[in-house]
């Protein structure tokens, strides 16, 4: 795994500072192991430190007061969260699970105000990856909205293959339900139904997918 200066210098936040301000920065990063299962934050606790995700997967979530779960995003190597609630001091608005054995980069709130005051690149870094959150939420919302279910399958299902170089993240059936917003049953009717129009192929403990181009017809296809 790269050290903590070149896994800094890869992501957003942190785009565009020499490799002084880098090897400064760095310093006050801590380092975490959390086991897959494991509860990171807790929605409505209070977010002391904004965390990054150097291996492994977590899930951010929400669950709703009938006990249904709405999973938000999957942050993946180079990717933040407690991202809001560090910047604007008040609750976290989600919770988040270790979906994987995760190592985490943590930083304290006080320290990443001290970084936005002593670097103003990173302040500006820090508007351009909320915005980017906000898209996503847009996007979800989209999904929830006007397409159906088997188009939200065929969009995770992209957006969790991998790129070629990597696995991607493994995904049972009642967590991509979690995350098109519907219930496991109609997620496996669903991934029948891709199967038998050739777009998928149904192995033992994984999905392969046999035709990207008319799965992502699928996935930007509206009701």
């Amino acid at each position: 795994m790269a050290t903590k200066r070149e896994f800094l210098e890869s992501i957003p936040y942190f785009t565009g500072l020499d490799n002084a301000e880098l090897d400064s920065i760095s310093q006050l990063f801590s380092e975490r192991k959390v086991e897959r299962g494991e509860i990171i934050q807790l929605e409505g606790k209070p977010a002391e430190a904004l965390f990054f995700v150097a291996s492994g997967a977590v899930k951010i979530f929400k669950i709703s007061t009938e006990g249904k779960e709405q999973i938000l995003s999957i942050a993946r190597p180079g990717e933040s969260f407690n991202d809001i609630a560090v910047f604007d001091d008040g609750p976290a608005p989600a919770s988040v699970e270790a979906m994987t054995p995760v190592t985490l980069y943590r930083i304290s709130r006080d320290e990443l105000h001290t970084i936005l005051h002593e670097h103003p690149e990173v302040a500006l870094n820090t508007t351009r990856v909320l915005a980017d959150r906000t898209r996503q939420l847009v996007s979800l919302v989209e999904d929830l909205s006007f397409r159906h279910v088997i188009n939200r399958v065929a969009r995770v299902l992209l957006e969790n293959a991998g790129d070629g170089s990597t696995s991607g993240t493994r995904l049972t059936q009642q967590e991509m339900a979690a995350m098109v917003g519907s219930v496991r049953e109609v997620v496996a009717r669903s991934l029948k139904d891709l199967e038998a129009e050739g777009t998928i192929r149904l192995e033992r403990h994984r999905i392969r997918i046999t035709d990207r181009e008319a799965l992502e017809e699928m996935a930007e296809a509206a009701t």
